[in-house]
């Protein structure tokens, strides 16, 4: 069976949807052609000249990463910087580059949740859930079709609610039409007013769902015109959002937490503000640069924020009642090669997929 680099996209915009990205950021298929058959895949965090050439060594002809190589305009393909010379190698040798960057630090298995599985973390959850991402379908069905509809509805992804799935809400009342002679109705004659049974039916569903959704009620709906509302809704989405806190199985000590901190991430080492002898239980996390998450975490009683990328004037805003630990951006998201290996791997087997060996951190340590 032909696999399609369209395929693997799509199957990774599954998981993280693109509609989920930042404004200012360039998730998505970068370079290649969407059609080409997928030979095999290389998981890198970065594209670097390195990369590709690892992926040519190997045999890939489609690269993987969290990061996305092309992020600015660019106005010429010259060669002049890592980027031009790293997308020129890739395109000389038919190689394709997908990104899943702020989509995938958006969604509730991405990025965010590594690190917290990373760290034992319990009872998590986002830390600042995103509003305005989720939508309320709400039509009108008769009675004897209710439950077809609801479940193509439910098949197209309507009605999941956190650990609840096929979640709807239903009310009997009386529809009223007058088919004109240019219909062909379902129910009820030419010219003839009819009254029908029908459940007034209300489902939600993520926004980026919409086409999916109508499609798959004007499918499975008797009546030649379908009546219906869309609402956008202020809910905040518990599935979409930026950070992650929850709640290490045993209090720490400061030095205790350090300690852990760096084998469970793998660090060489990192920078920290001290909470003294408060001990440390509830742990906010986010991969990345996630300073901008101090005064949240904070608002929801956070022992400690784990992240990269932290200023020093932006330390002091820990006000000593929180540990913020910076561990390096590298160091936070490495990691998200695994979401991507594990996925790929399980759900496409007529490929090999690699992770890198290769180091695309640009920071080096000394002690």
């Amino acid at each position: 069976m032909t696999t399609r680099i369209k395929d693997v996209t799509n199957h990774l915009e599954q998981l993280a949807p693109l509609i989920y990205q930042e404004s200012y950021d360039n998730a998505g298929l970068l370079t290649g052609n969407p059609n080409d058959e997928v030979r095999a895949v290389l998981i890198a965090l970065d594209c670097t000249e390195e990369v590709v050439e690892d992926a040519i060594t190997k045999g890939c002809n489609l690269i993987v990463v969290h990061h996305p190589i092309i992020f600015k305009g660019l106005k010429s393909l010259t060669g002049k910087n890592y980027v031009e010379r790293t997308i020129i190698k890739a395109i000389k040798h038919d190689i394709a580059i997908y990104a899943s960057h702020t989509n995938l630090d958006s969604v509730i298995n991405g990025v965010n949740t590594k690190i917290a599985d990373k760290l034992g973390l319990s009872k998590h959850r986002i830390l600042i859930n995103k509003p305005q991402t989720l939508m309320q379908l709400v039509t009108f069905v008769p009675v004897d079709n209710t439950d077809q509809v609801l479940d193509a509805l439910h098949q197209a992804g309507a009605g999941n609610i956190g650990e609840y799935n096929s979640c709807s809400f239903s009310v009997a009342g009386t529809g009223r039409f007058t088919p004109t002679d240019k219909a062909n109705p379902t129910i009820g004659g030419i010219n003839k007013l009819e009254q029908v049974q029908e459940n007034r039916i209300e489902v939600i569903f993520p926004a980026y769902l919409q086409g999916k959704i109508l499609a798959a009620l004007k499918a499975a709906h008797p009546y030649e015109e379908v009546a219906h509302y869309l609402y956008t809704l202020e809910n905040q989405n518990q599935e979409v959002g930026i950070g992650i806190i929850g709640e290490l199985e045993n209090a720490l000590a400061e030095e205790e937490f350090l300690a852990y901190l760096k084998e469970k991430m793998e660090l060489q080492g990192l920078r920290y503000t001290t909470v003294g002898s408060k001990s440390i239980k509830r742990v906010a996390v986010c991969g990345g640069a996630g300073s901008f998450l101090i005064k949240d975490a904070l608002r929801q009683g956070a022992d400690a924020l784990v992240t990269g990328d932290v200023k020093y004037h932006e330390f002091f805003d820990a006000e000593g009642q929180m540990m913020i630990a910076d561990i390096g951006h590298y160091e936070s998201e490495v990691f998200t090669k695994e979401i991507f290996y594990d996925t790929i791997s399980k759900n496409f087997t007529n490929f090999a997929v690699y992770l890198t060996k290769v180091n695309t951190n640009p920071i080096r340590y000394t002690f």
